[in-house]
């Protein structure tokens, strides 16, 4: 008798062991995460990807190009007719999400009629996170091309800066953002700041 209550005893613990949580250790964990490739896309519309960079020794959580704005609203701007997106991204050094080297910001101006660009002397970017004014500094050229679509010319110019994790995380973590690039000034909406702030929760800051 002592024997098949001992029995069913271990069978019951065997079965409550197999119905427990798996937890892998932190480090593994983190490891799978950015071994690869994690994108996620929330309520905000945003795309968030999570890559380790081989080349550059760093791992990068980036929020992929969102718009911001097109046309005159919102916009006050000699570029009546531009539509404004950005980019976000976080570069970690080593495979890890503890530690944020720097990170970088770009915005992506679109027109099918524009003569005008952001000369050299007109890239300096300006933030006001709140009631705080940040100067980021001189935005640098990435690309300014020209495409055909159904006929139509598309020009896109795209600037782009570095700045510290404690200049991102003070933007991410505003409730309003304005931007100023040249004669560009706009503000981020809504669904911009919840994927910025997604993007930040993707770090332990």
């Amino acid at each position: 008798m002592k024997r098949i209550i001992l029995a069913s005893l271990c069978l019951l613990l065997l079965l409550s062991a197999s119905l427990l949580p798996i937890s892998l250790p932190s480090s593994l964990a983190k490891s799978s995460l950015v071994s690869g490739t994690n994108s996620s896309t929330l309520d905000h519309g945003g795309k968030i990807e999570t890559k380790y960079d081989g080349f550059n020794h760093e791992t990068v959580v980036m929020l992929k190009k969102m718009r911001i704005t097109c046309g005159a609203k919102g916009l006050q701007s000699a570029l009546d007719q531009a539509c404004v997106s950005f980019s976000a991204s976080l570069h970690c050094p080593g495979v890890q999400l503890n530690y944020v080297r720097y990170a970088k910001l770009q915005l992506i101006f679109e027109t099918k009629d524009w003569n005008e660009r952001h000369p050299l002397e007109e890239r300096e970017l300006f933030v006001v996170a709140d009631s705080e004014r940040l100067r980021l500094g001189r935005m640098e050229l990435v690309t300014a091309d020209v495409t055909s679509a159904q006929l139509l010319n598309e020009k896109k110019e795209v600037l782009e800066v570095s700045v510290s994790y404690a200049i991102f995380n003070k933007i991410a973590r505003g409730e309003t953002i304005e931007i100023k690039v040249g004669k560009s000034v706009f503000a981020l909406q809504e669904k911009n700041l919840a994927a910025l702030r997604d993007l930040n929760n993707r770090v332990k800051f």
